[in-house]
């Protein structure tokens, strides 16, 4: 998935997010019914790249890698079909990736002093 995402590529995407989530819910069997039913329903949407659960499982989160243009429709439909086949109203938030956590050198005389 890194040389996918290093070379700006999406085509393969879709299958390693499926492989992914299919290990975590045969292999580990850390998925639930409503994180399988998330994924499915994700995947079947416009403009998704891929889909799985994310964390540590038992319930909680997936991720969807969903083009920008698509990401308002993919919010709604995926809202409206999950709470149709749950019962449950899903909280969907949609991010933009970024940069992300950093070393950062600082010379120790920028530090703040401490006073005791």
């Amino acid at each position: 998935m890194a040389e996918l995402f290093e070379h700006g590529q999406v085509d393969g995407l879709r299958e390693l997010m499926a492989a992914s989530h299919e290990s975590m819910r045969d292999d580990y069997e850390i998925s639930c019914r409503e994180l399988d039913v998330m994924v499915e329903i994700a995947e079947r949407q416009q403009g998704v790249y891929g889909a799985r659960m994310t964390g540590g499982g038992f319930g909680g989160c997936t991720i969807n890698f969903v083009d920008a243009e698509n990401a308002g429709a993919f919010q709604s439909r995926v809202s409206v079909e999950y709470e149709a086949a749950t019962g449950l109203r899903p909280d969907i938030y949609i991010c933009e990736a970024s940069q992300g956590a950093e070393l950062v050198e600082t010379a120790a005389e920028n530090l703040p002093k401490v006073t005791r």
